[in-house]
């Protein structure tokens, strides 16, 4: 019975009875966070959305982005109102909500949620765009923050819908449990999808949550991510300098800077 207990507490993230699983290897692990170091590029970035949490950073190449597709509506609508500002179309969806946080004529609100069916609460992504009929040859941009969900949205979206995002932002929830293998397996093919189209040109921790440390990798629990299509970029270099100075923390909670193994090839030097 001791040594069941004791391959229980290894096999469970070191936290008993947590979950059980094989844990992903910290070189897994590693490689993953290296294709996801964040590059310069010639296009600078903007800070678009509320001083805090709902503001992101986003690449200055908005010119003909026809339309921000916007799942997961909060209390503010600040950067879905400063697309809207730019002569996009803002669609948003959310079933736990009636409506967007604000009205504005350019705002498509739809009682659903986004996921990888489709039903009386649920809407696919491709379902959505081909829903509202947006011309396939305009550009469009997205920006998800779904508690979650955003994982199985990604790998269930067609490379075609993909290819038409030329900004994404999205944030990602429990980078922690990255640590599972069964649940790494999902996120490195997300991941390894999006980055077959995209660039990753920012990242900023969401500091509501704090982070985790293990193997010297520390992974914040919530984190913001900004991707570009790689045909809009002519020059990329490694971005080393974070944050960024129009970064802002999320909410009033301690401060949570980008773990250095996140944009540093040698974090211990």
């Amino acid at each position: 019975m001791p040594n069941i207990i004791k391959n229980l507490r290894l096999n469970s993230f070191g936290i008993a009875g947590k979950f059980l699983t094989d844990i992903t290897s910290s070189d897994d692990l590693n490689q993953l966070i290296k294709k996801l170091h964040p590059v310069e590029t010639e296009k600078q970035l903007l800070r678009f959305g509320a001083p805090n949490d709902g503001g992101y950073l986003i690449p200055d190449d908005l010119e003909g982005i026809s339309a921000c597709f916007s799942p997961g509506v909060a209390e503010v609508s600040d950067f879905e109102n400063e697309c809207a500002e730019r002569g996009m179309n803002v669609y948003l969806a959310d079933y736990s909500v009636e409506n967007a946080a604000r009205d504005n004529t350019r705002f498509h609100f739809t009682k659903k949620y986004i996921g990888v069916t489709s039903n009386d609460k649920f809407m696919t992504l491709d379902d959505w765009v081909h829903h509202h009929a947006v011309d396939s040859d305009q550009d469009l941009m997205l920006q998800i923050d779904i508690e979650g969900f955003e994982y199985e949205v990604f790998l269930s979206a067609t490379p075609f819908l993909m290819s038409r995002f030329r900004i994404i932002v999205a944030e990602f929830h429990r980078l922690d449990q990255w640590w599972s293998k069964p649940f790494f397996k999902i996120v490195s093919r997300t991941f390894d999808k999006i980055l077959e189209t995209h660039h990753c040109v920012h990242l900023h921790p969401n500091n509501v949550r704090g982070s985790v440390r293990r193997a010297g990798i520390e992974m914040p629990i919530n984190m913001e991510f900004t991707f570009l299509r790689k045909d809009r970029v002519k020059t990329v270099s490694l971005r080393h300098q974070f944050p960024h100075p129009l970064d802002t923390d999320n909410v009033s909670a301690p401060h949570l800077p980008l773990p250095r193994c996140w944009y540093d090839s040698e974090p211990n030097s």
